[in-house]
């Protein structure tokens, strides 16, 4: 029996699919799996049987990536899982800045008596436009980014798109309905909207700054539905009371944004659709239990990739690794044992070797560079 220990309120959907042979308990000290959405893991201590964590979700800031490697714990999350709901979110947000919304809400919700002639009489302080024909940047064009753009151009939108982390030409081949460039300066003056769907990492923390706020096009609207970290907010507040941004639209709220006029500020509303949930939910446990079963990776941000078939009667041995040039080579060469089907890989310095055998192994010896080994009968 493997213990599944659940932090924030995790989709029964998902947990649903779970088969007889996990329990679901509170204590994770006792846990073989986790699976997280938004509580802070930072500071906890895992026990001695933890074998991996699974994010329903994309971002994984909330846990200690490296602290979890060096444990030979493995991390998964699931991208694409949530993105229809951000891009749902977003094409609102789009329309609530174009149309005014918030503040007729506010005002509307002022009115006390005869109101279906305050209605008429105050609707021209809150005339918008359209978002047809209006040129819209999306900065990433990831799994969410996308779907955004796409669905920006059936709205007949110009989109104009840039990726940091892609090529060009790959970006382009994920969305041909966008001009893809090669630098943000090449897009950011053209466009009334710019929404942001990159990571927060160390080399996006800030990203946004006076110096890509100044290239903007005078009076855009930022959208953020990503990360608070990715903004500078002091720039951003500064664009804003200068009048180079219009508007900034975002789920992710600080004490500083509160109250600040140009600020739409919402819940972080971004995956929070049941179906989202579902999704991010069923999928954490399929790779969970995959791992634990069968020693699979799939989607792990802190080791590679790695995948084995299985054939009956064979006895698996996974190998985590740090430091290690070749974990299979090592695994091979380490075990002592009559190879069937090896398979492995390196992310950054830590690597995954998962080794198939026929012979009867009951421990796994001491190899260099291991962080954790275990059987998989």
């Amino acid at each position: 029996m493997y213990n599944i220990a659940t932090l924030n309120k995790i989709s029964p959907v998902g947990l649903a699919h779970l088969s007889d042979a996990y329990a679901v308990i509170d204590d994770t000290a006792a846990a073989n799996g986790i699976l997280v959405r938004s509580q802070d893991m930072h500071e906890m201590e895992f026990g001695k049987d933890l074998l991996t964590i699974a994010r329903a979700g994309a971002g994984v800031n909330n846990i200690p990536l490296d602290k979890c490697a060096d444990q030979g714990i493995v991390v998964f999350n699931t991208p694409g899982a949530n993105a229809n709901a951000v891009k749902e979110l977003v094409l609102a947000a789009l329309l609530l800045s174009a149309r005014n919304i918030p503040a007729a809400l506010s005002w509307a919700a002022t009115l006390t008596t005869d109101v279906s002639k305050a209605v008429e009489k105050g609707k021209k302080q809150f005339a918008g436009t359209e978002i047809k024909g209006k040129t819209l940047g999306v900065y990433g064009l990831g799994a969410i980014g996308v779907m955004v753009a796409n669905s920006a151009a059936d709205l007949g939108m110009k989109v104009v798109g840039y990726d940091p982390f892609f090529s060009t030409k790959s970006a382009h081949a994920l969305c041909s309905c966008v001009d893809v460039v090669d630098d943000p300066a090449e897009m950011l003056p053209k466009c009334d909207y710019v929404t942001i769907h990159v990571p927060a990492s160390p080399a996006t923390n800030g990203m946004f700054n006076a110096d890509v706020f100044s290239q903007m096009k005078d009076g855009a609207v930022l959208l953020n539905f990503s990360r608070d970290k990715l903004i500078n907010e002091a720039d951003m507040l500064a664009a804003l009371e200068g009048g180079k941004l219009k508007e900034y639209l975002t789920d992710f709220g600080t004490d500083g944004l509160v109250g600040k006029e140009g600020v739409v500020l919402l819940p972080h509303l971004g995956a929070s659709t049941a179906e989202a949930e579902d999704n991010c939910a069923t999928i954490a446990v399929t790779e969970i239990m995959d791992y634990i079963e069968n020693g699979n990776i799939t989607n792990s941000v802190n080791f590679p990739a790695v995948r084995l078939p299985k054939t009956e009667g064979e006895t698996r041995i996974a190998l985590l690794t740090k430091g290690v040039e070749n974990p299979v080579d090592a695994a091979i060469n380490g075990l002592g044992v009559a190879v069937s089907g090896a398979a492995g890989g390196v992310r950054g310095d830590y690597g995954y070797a998962l080794i198939s055998t026929r012979d009867d192994i009951t421990e796994v010896p001491a190899i260099a560079g291991a962080v954790r080994s275990r059987i998989l009968k």
